[in-house]
């Protein structure tokens, strides 16, 4: 096996992620703190392992892998012991990738990355109403995804599980998840925190997250 390298931000949900699938996977890994808020990510070193400056970047011997859906599944399937966290069946496996693309798309992407952006890099004072709409619109589908099951994608514990967890943790910093409303999320995070290595992979960064957007003092704006 190579020598593992994450490079991220500990606050930032999708890096969170990745060391939830590390630790899943009981891999030993380096994990080199990538910070955006002064601008790490834009250095020329870090520009040429990953063009598109994001966090995560995975490096694996000689490959430098970004974006953290892509980077979970590739862990699973070259140093799982089987294919547990990402099944290769393949209806089993339609629905993480469903799950996952939701993730990328709206939970993350116009409801997480938009709200933060605006509150963190770009320091504006209000956000529109219609993206706490968004937040609370993304609680009601996965509510829906969730039905009866465990976890987002059915009965087992699958990397979607590990997006979702991360991405839902930091949308409750801008709209609070009330439990009455949401059972079953409820219920599916209270199984995600018993988890032997939730802690350790997600706790820390996580209320690093919240603190950051707690000190921003906004206005929700019609």
């Amino acid at each position: 096996m190579g020598k593992l390298v994450l490079y991220g931000l500990l606050a930032s949900p999708p890096t969170r992620s990745c060391c939830l699938t590390l630790k899943a996977l009981d891999l030993p890994y380096e994990f080199i703190t990538i910070n955006l808020m002064v601008g790490e990510h834009m250095l020329p070193e870090y520009l040429q392992k990953n063009p598109q400056h994001t966090v995560p970047l995975l490096q694996d011997d000689e490959l430098y892998l970004w974006d953290s859906h892509a980077i979970n599944a590739y862990l699973v399937r070259k140093y799982g012991k089987d294919d547990a966290l990402y099944p290769s069946e393949l209806v089993q496996r339609a629905v993480v990738d469903q799950r996952l693309h939701y993730d990328t798309s709206l939970m993350f992407t116009d409801s997480l990355r938009e709200l933060t952006k605006r509150l963190l890099f770009l320091n504006e004072s209000s956000v529109p109403q219609s993206k706490i709409d968004g937040v609370a619109a993304v609680y009601d589908m996965v509510e829906n995804f969730l039905g009866e099951n465990d976890y987002v994608a059915g009965s087992e514990l699958t990397i979607a599980d590990f997006s979702y967890v991360t991405s839902i943790g930091g949308l409750t910093a801008y709209l609070a998840l009330d439990a009455a409303k949401y059972p079953a999320i409820t219920a599916w995070w209270d199984r995600m925190k018993q988890l032997p290595y939730y802690e350790q992979a997600n706790a820390e960064g996580a209320a690093q997250f919240e603190a950051m957007v707690k000190a921003k003092t906004y206005t929700v704006e019609p």
